[in-house]
């Protein structure tokens, strides 16, 4: 049997699917409603989170592998503490369960902000180095130190894969992840940073995660992107499926630290969560390019382009209510 974490987030909603029709009994967690996603009545679904470790070690009873989808994404200041919980105490929980069960091999969704980002170097790989040094935003530290935790349960004898994927393309709700970027163009907003981002389709990642996690490979991390875009142009084709005006005013670094700033006050004025945070800001100004060489070269992952992952998007989007 298999278990799977963050089984309503845009990955474990595509995964569990995916496990379903490859004839695998899945065990799922969940919290608040059983999420609404395809092959849900197939799964035994169990309600409570990652932080409680007594119910992860009762929901690990008979499985052989551990898709762990679940964590927060979040650059808002006030979810400091929050990402602390979810993405190092709860991954620490995760692999603790599978190490006191035994013969479980865990597959880890980590995420490309937690690999280090030398100034120096524009291509980054599995073994770039991460400056402790450095400023990190805390989502990305989160990430980082939710892997070490999984680099300490191999240490430990536990068999684990880890991914990293860039900015994850697919029809999820509108007001969540990456399909905020199409929301932001459905919209009609004008502006666009001069950065670039690399993307990847949510398929591609699960199939990815399945053909790494159901293979002797362990220990080893894996970049998953199919390539990069600059924002301008990820805007401009999101805007042509979408029929919408593409944001055509760049903003510079200096009017967007100007931004940040002024979003920070408008928040902490009205109480409501910042559009725009220091670190939203300035990773959208950053222009890496992450390789995925290793994983091609480990599984001949082929990747779909970026222009259907970003139709494809788009027309599962249009299907459904658009949030304001």
């Amino acid at each position: 049997m298999i278990f799977v974490t963050g089984g309503s987030g845009l990955i474990g909603s595509f995964l569990i699917p995916a496990l379903v029709e490859q004839g695998h009994n899945v065990r799922a967690l969940y919290r608040g409603q059983i999420p609404t996603i395809a092959a849900a009545d197939k799964v035994e679904w169990v309600e409570g989170d990652i932080l409680d470790i007594v119910l992860l070690r009762q929901a690990l009873q008979d499985i052989t592998h551990v898709f762990h989808c679940a964590g927060l994404v979040s650059y808002d200041p006030q979810d400091k503490e929050l990402l602390k919980q979810i993405n190092i105490e709860g991954t620490a929980n995760v692999v603790d369960a599978c190490l006191e069960a035994g013969s479980i091999k865990l597959c880890h969704v980590s995420s490309i902000a937690a690999i280090g980002r030398p100034a120096n170097s524009e291509t980054i790989t599995e073994n770039t180095k991460w400056d402790s040094g450095e400023y990190h935003s805390a989502y990305a530290s989160s990430k980082h130190l939710g892997e070490l935790e999984v680099w300490r349960g191999v240490s430990e004898g536990l068999k684990a894969v880890i991914v990293n994927p860039s900015v994850v393309l697919g029809p999820a709700d509108w007001d969540r992840s990456s399909t905020r970027l199409f929301k932001y163009v459905y919209n009609n907003n004008s502006f666009y940073t001069g950065g670039k981002a690399n993307f990847v389709d949510v398929r591609d990642v699960v199939d990815a995660m399945l053909r790494l996690t159901f293979s002797e490979i362990s220990g080893e991390r894996f970049i998953l992107s199919a390539g990069q875009l600059a924002y301008k142009d990820f805007f401009a084709q999101v805007a042509g499926c979408m029929n919408r005006k593409a944001p055509s005013r760049q903003v510079n670094p200096t009017l967007a630290e100007f931004v940040w700033r002024a979003e920070r006050l408008r928040s902490w004025l009205t109480g409501s969560r910042p559009l725009i945070t220091k670190d939203t800001a300035r990773v959208s100004a950053k222009n890496h390019f992450f390789s995925n060489a290793k994983v091609q070269k480990a599984i001949g992952l082929e990747f779909r382009s970026l222009a259907e992952s970003i139709a494809w998007t788009c027309a599962g989007l249009l299907q459904k209510q658009p949030v304001k």
